[in-house]
């Protein structure tokens, strides 16, 4: 308890910024100020500051309510913290990005399903972060979100309608889609800023990549999950270490819209590759970080099934590999957000390129991924 009352700052100056904050968040709702922003053509910046505004709100309370049910992440062996604190952030983040796209959006079909899809997996991390779920229960619950988005439309067209089982090929693929990236967005959940960041990253190339296919809509949507994420950064990526954490919600919350939004988005309108690869580029970082970690823990010997996979743990992700090496893990964290944004702006490059100009940015890519796994094989040679 003594703990527990040690966590528990504050008093009445954040109950004053709250009802301050709480206040701005109740004024941008207004209907005034959303028609004067939308007249002005600022929907994009709108949503952006809703989310970012009513996160920043919310994310205190979740974090209160936490202490107060004893909702802590303790430190142990294999993670980098050093006190308890707090989970169940992401039920901030999910809250804001819902009441964002509810105040702003006509929900269609598509977006419907990543809504649905993504509350079960929320569900399910929340329970997690209280009662620690064993995994294949979680992965069930991917499955089950997934499967529901794709109830509703979500669903990959990579291979043509007339090749034979086309639609089976699709609908396995589009499962794959959500549960690598869903999980490659959890595991990189291991340094104060990064899931989070990330996910700010990887938003804000999606809406730059929506406005250059002209899919408002999708533009729009991406940005209630930059302005979500954004609001809970402060929380956690400060000096003096973080107040709370995502938890498993957030962070599959993160995942699974980020998937989402790659599914539901036309990235070419007549050219296969580029559609592929610019939402696999704006998500490089986790994509390229499961499948090297992947491969080194069966190469090593590490696992030998999916039962061992989904029970392993260890600190061998990108950022745990970057700290070996020597940098503060600010540093780590800063560096792949630039390893994400330089992915990004490749995937942006590929708007309109020829194949030549295609080919060689997808091999600009390469290389800095190159890069990564020579400083990643390196610092899996040091001692955790």
């Amino acid at each position: 308890m003594e703990r527990v009352a040690a966590l528990w700052v504050g008093g009445t100056s954040e109950v004053t910024l709250g009802a301050a904050r709480l206040v701005i968040v109740l004024a941008l709702l207004a209907p005034p100020t959303r028609h004067w922003f939308l007249d002005a053509g600022f929907r994009w910046s709108y949503i952006v500051v809703v989310a970012f505004t009513v996160s920043l709100f919310l994310v205190p309370l979740v974090r209160r309510y936490a202490i107060w049910r004893e909702v802590l992440d303790q430190p142990a062996a294999r993670k980098v913290h050093m006190v308890a604190t707090p989970l169940l952030g992401g039920a901030g983040v999910y809250l804001a990005f819902a009441i964002t796209v509810l105040a702003n959006f006509h929900f269609s079909m598509t977006l419907k399903g990543v809504a649905l899809g993504a509350s079960v997996v929320v569900a399910l991390g929340i329970l997690d972060d209280v009662a620690d779920l064993p995994a294949w229960v979680k992965l069930l619950g991917q499955i089950g979100g997934a499967s529901l988005a794709m109830l509703y439309g979500v669903v990959l067209s990579v291979a043509p309608s007339w090749w034979p089982g086309a639609v089976v090929i699709n609908i396995v693929l589009t499962l794959l889609w959500f549960l690598t990236v869903t999980n490659a967005v959890q595991f990189l959940d291991g340094m104060d800023g990064l899931a989070a960041g990330l996910g700010v990253i990887a938003g804000l190339f999606f809406s730059i990549s929506a406005l250059q296919t002209n899919q408002r809509y999708l533009m729009f949507l991406a940005g209630a999950l930059v302005g979500a994420c954004l609001g809970f950064l402060p929380y956690n990526f400060r000096p003096g270490g973080a107040r709370i954490f995502l938890g498993d919600s957030g962070a599959s919350f993160i995942g699974f819209t980020l998937a989402g939004l790659a599914v539901m988005g036309e990235w070419a309108d007549n050219d296969p590759l580029i559609a592929l690869f610019t939402p696999t580029l704006i998500l490089g970082v986790p994509l390229f970080d499961i499948a090297f970690v992947g491969v080194a823990r069966v190469v090593t010997g590490k696992v030998a099934s999916l039962h061992e996979w989904l029970a392993y743990t260890g600190k061998d992700h990108i950022h745990h590999r970057f700290a070996a090496l020597g940098l503060t893990r600010p540093q780590s964290v800063l560096l792949i957000y630039f390893i994400s944004a330089t992915l990004g702006l490749s995937a942006m490059l590929l708007e309109n390129a020829t194949t030549r100009e295609a080919a060689l940015v997808l091999s600009q890519a390469a290389c800095v991924l190159a890069i990564v796994a020579i400083l990643e094989s390196v610092g899996r040679g040091r001692p955790d």
